[in-house]
This record gives C-alpha cells, structure tokens and sequence, in this order.
C-alpha cells in the first residue's frame, strides 16, 4: 500500500514539475508588443508607351480588299477573333466588306460582324444595324444584338429600330427595345415606352417604367411593379398616359446625369 501510494505521489509530483517548467518559459518569452507600421502608398504608376497598331485609315488596295473579302468566312470558326481583329486593324475602310457579312447565312457570323464593328466605332454602320435589327427574318439574339451597338455607335438614329421592337411578338425583343430606349433622349421613346408599361409580360413593363423614370424623371406614384399583375399595369399606365396628354407639347427632356466624380 505504501509502495502505491509513492508511485502516485511520484506521478503528481512529476506532472507538476513539468507544468512549472512550461510556465517559466511562457514567462521568460519576449511578450508581443503591437506597433504601429509606417504605411507609404504604392508609386504611381508611370505612363506607359502606346504599342498598339493604330488603325489604319486609307482606302483598301486591290489587294488588301481581296484579303478583306477572304475574311468574312473565317468570322466563324477556330479563327473568329483572329480574322475580328484583322477587320479591326484594317480599319473604316474594311466596313463596306464586313456589312456584307451581316447578310450571311451563318447567325454566328452576323453576330461576330456586328460585335466587330463596335470595336471599330463607325458611326456610318448604324443605318446598317437598324436594318438588322427591324429585320423580321432575322433571329432575335442578332437584332438584339445590332440594336445594342447601334444605340452605343449613335442613338439619336436608333428610335425608328426601338419603335418596331417595341411591337415584336418576342417578348425578348421588347424588352431589349424597352431598356435601349433610357439611352435615346428624344420625346419620341415616351409613348413608346408608356405602351410597354401595359405589357403583357412584367420583366417588359419594369424595363419600360425603369427607362421613362431615367428618360424622364417624372416623379409618379410609386408601386409594386415587381409583384404587379397586367390589370395593375393597365391602371398604373393611366397616370403616365394622363401626365403625357397633360405635358407633351411643353415637355422638355431634363439634362443628362453625369456621374459623380471618385472621392
């Protein structure tokens, strides 16, 4: 019985010689101290050279429109970006040769030409575009598409294109006329636009009630558009249609917004 009882004590005795050997040397460890780093803000980055080939801005040879021409079957395929980029680099000159493509039987090229001549920014393209896009043969995600880069290459051209979406029998399409309209300041888009607040489909009449808030900024009563059945649009349409009837001689579109400037 002694002999256990001193292998017990030997056991404690142990267990706590080692617990005080830990605690001396969390003792005798340096303590972290916080401190303040000094924060220097990153150089400013310096200008760095343009390496881009500028495009070019004469007319075509004989050559170079032969090559051009060789370029609009490759804008679909394993070489689109390539063959897009080569359209690019030849510049204005080669838009005449890639509005040939917008006619093409592949969708893919239609799409790959259009999505070309925004990179260009060519103003001249637009009529072009909006035939695209009116184009009822034409499959929706091309219109959609031309209508888009028309508004972004020039949108004081583009009402004639929204007016006829506005009236597509795709849902899709009207609401792509409904949202490129907030970027078309002209009166001309607010009837337009308050007829597709009446929209049978509600993701259509949001777009619509969304541009005539920017395009306006006509201050109506405020309802639950989200949740909104077409019977509550067709009431909610009333208060635009008699704000229009009231205003539209001496209505002036308010000055565009411009984005604040970074703090």
């Amino acid at each position: 019985m002694i002999h256990r009882t001193l292998i017990v004590w030997l056991i404690v005795m142990s267990a706590f010689a080692q617990c005080a050997a830990r605690a001396a040397v969390l003792i005798d460890r340096p303590h972290a101290v916080p401190v303040q780093v000094p924060f220097e803000a990153p150089p400013k980055p310096k200008p760095v050279p343009d390496t881009a080939v500028p495009p070019s801005t004469r007319s075509l040879d004989a050559e170079e429109l032969r090559r051009a021409e060789a370029l609009l079957p490759l804008l679909e395929g394993k070489q689109e970006l390539w063959a897009m980029g080569e359209f690019v680099h030849l510049g204005a000159p080669a838009i005449p040769v890639l509005v040939k493509a917008l006619t093409m039987p592949s969708p893919r090229t239609r799409y790959n030409a259009i999505e070309t001549l925004l990179m260009i920014k060519e103003a001249s393209v637009v009529p072009a575009l909006i035939e695209s896009a009116k184009a009822p043969t034409e499959i929706p995600r091309v219109r959609e598409h031309a209508l888009r880069v028309a508004v972004r290459l020039d949108p004081t051209l583009v009402s004639p294109a929204i007016e006829v979406l506005a009236k597509d029998p795709n849902p899709t399409l009207r609401k792509a006329g409904a949202f490129e309209a907030r970027y078309v300041r002209q009166k001309a888009m607010v009837p337009v636009l308050i007829e597709l607040v009446q929209d049978d489909e509600r993701f259509v009449a949001i777009s619509a009630i969304q541009s005539l808030w920017l395009l306006t900024r006509h201050e109506s009563e405020m309802h639950d558009w989200d949740t909104s059945t077409k019977q509550d649009r067709l009431e909610w349409a009333q208060e635009w249609i008699t704000w229009w009837k009231a205003n539209h001689e001496t209505f002036q579109l308010p000055d565009q917004r411009r984005p604040k400037k970074p703090l």
